[in-house]
């Protein structure tokens, strides 16, 4: 590892000395409900369920957003008679993963990023290729990754303009964290750029997986039941929502009842658990509500319904007009992914802060399917002028399909750049049994 630099050096030595906080940290996120007291182990590299005795790629993506980028080639990996393990770190995901992950595939939360965890989970799973999504970049991962001489390649790969004034601030660290990659397959030219400039090995532009996944699937019998109780109603969606937003949602649908009296307006927190605080929330400016999470339904006397449920946004979207995706009205989040509601007939909203998904929110703007809005206010405005002129709604709204599949054509890409290293492991495994 020489010339991987001090900071390196320093981070590896500190993360083993911090071992025992690790294992205290993870009791702590229990107690708030951030782990999953059942599968607390898999957190410290202890393997969950049996290994199946064959070759194994090993994809990982951090959260939601970034395990739903999997999805499709998860699904074309398995095709290819590939045995497929998948880790993310976040309970919510784990819960999406069981519900749309194809049946085989093996689902394990990534361990903290200490040593010793990091070397009983690679020890473990032994996997012929690890494919990483976007920008988790584990310095322990990464490094027992090369030492076991795991091939690892960063897909769907981007490195924001922050992250990079940050990286290139470490350039011996960066330089050696990306050389652990065979190669990196970047969203865009700007990510492959940047990227290339850290010294990132192999970096050519496969575009945004992200354009390739199916809309989000949506109970026919829900559905039907949800649509009944609405017909009739204007109806928006605020997605994934952040501490901050829903303030500025519900000002904006008080700002709109006078103009459109029978509308309903859903708020889908990002983290499900805020349901509660959202209706305290809610009930404290006198709006009438229903939540999800308790079981209730959106009869006609509620004015506001709280989602607050997991891999159920395909029924909202699908019940909207417009949706404003959160994450972008407040700073440091960065905006959420707008492709899955432009997929579904959404015309789109989103504040000023999407860094984070910058390019794409830029090609919704362009192609006219999206508008920004900089606060409740602009909020407001946005929503009554496309909610009052359904025409000019669903022209926003095909507009932003037409973009997102205009866009598309990342799989193949993507698929196209493992083929030599999948074809290794095909080798492998003849010669293995051979």
């Amino acid at each position: 590892m020489s010339g991987k630099g001090a900071i390196l050096s320093g981070y590896r030595l500190l993360t083993g000395l911090l071992e025992p906080a690790a294992a205290g940290l993870l009791l702590w996120r229990r107690r708030r409900g951030k782990e999953d007291p059942t599968r607390l182990a898999e957190r410290r590299g202890y393997p969950g369920v049996r290994r199946p005795d064959r070759p194994l790629v090993w994809l990982h993506g951090a959260s939601v957003g970034e395990t739903v980028t999997l999805l499709p080639l998860v699904a074309r990996l398995q095709k290819r008679g590939l045995t497929v393990l998948v880790t993310s770190g976040t309970v919510t995901s784990a819960t999406l993963l069981a519900a749309r992950l194809p049946a085989g595939v093996i689902h394990q939360y990534l361990p903290l990023d200490v040593p010793r965890y990091m070397r009983r989970f690679l020890d473990y799973w032994r996997p012929s290729l690890g494919l990483i999504c976007e920008s988790e970049i584990w310095p322990n991962l990464l490094v027992e990754a090369r030492r076991r001489e795991v091939p690892l390649v960063l897909v769907n790969a981007r490195m924001s303009a922050r992250s990079f004034a940050r990286w290139y601030k470490a350039p011996r660290t960066s330089r050696f964290l990306l050389s652990c990659f065979e190669s990196c397959l970047a969203q865009s030219q700007g990510d492959a750029e940047r990227l290339a400039q850290l010294g990132a090995p192999r970096v050519s532009v496969a575009g945004n997986l992200k354009f390739d996944v199916p809309a989000p699937p949506a109970d026919a019998d829900t559905l039907a039941i949800l649509d009944g109780l609405t017909t009739g109603r204007p109806v928006w969606v605020a997605a994934s929502t952040h501490p901050g937003e829903e303030e500025q949602v519900i000002a904006a649908h008080l700002a709109l009842k006078p103009y459109l009296p029978n509308l309903l307006t859903i708020i889908a927190p990002r983290h499900p658990q805020r349901g509660v605080e959202i209706e305290a929330l809610a009930e404290a400016n006198g709006i009438a509500l229903a939540r999800r999470g308790a079981g209730q339904m959106p009869e006609r006397e509620a004015e506001l319904y709280i989602a607050d449920t997991v891999n159920e946004l395909g029924l909202f979207y699908r019940l909207s007009q417009v949706a404003y995706l959160g994450g972008s009205l407040v700073p440091m989040i960065g905006g959420h992914n707008p492709i899955e509601p432009a997929k579904l007939g959404c015309a789109l909203l989103h504040g000023p802060f999407v860094h984070n998904n910058a390019e794409i929110f830029a090609a919704f703007d362009a192609g006219g399917g999206a508008r920004e809005v900089a606060d409740a206010q602009g909020l407001a405005g946005a929503v009554h002028r496309w909610l009052s002129d359904p025409a000019s709604a669903r022209q926003a709204a095909r507009a932003a399909a037409q973009t997102s599949a205009e866009l598309g054509g990342a799989l193949n890409r993507t698929i196209q750049a493992l083929e030599p290293l999948l074809m290794r492991m095909a080798l492998g495994q003849r010669d293995g049994a051979a």
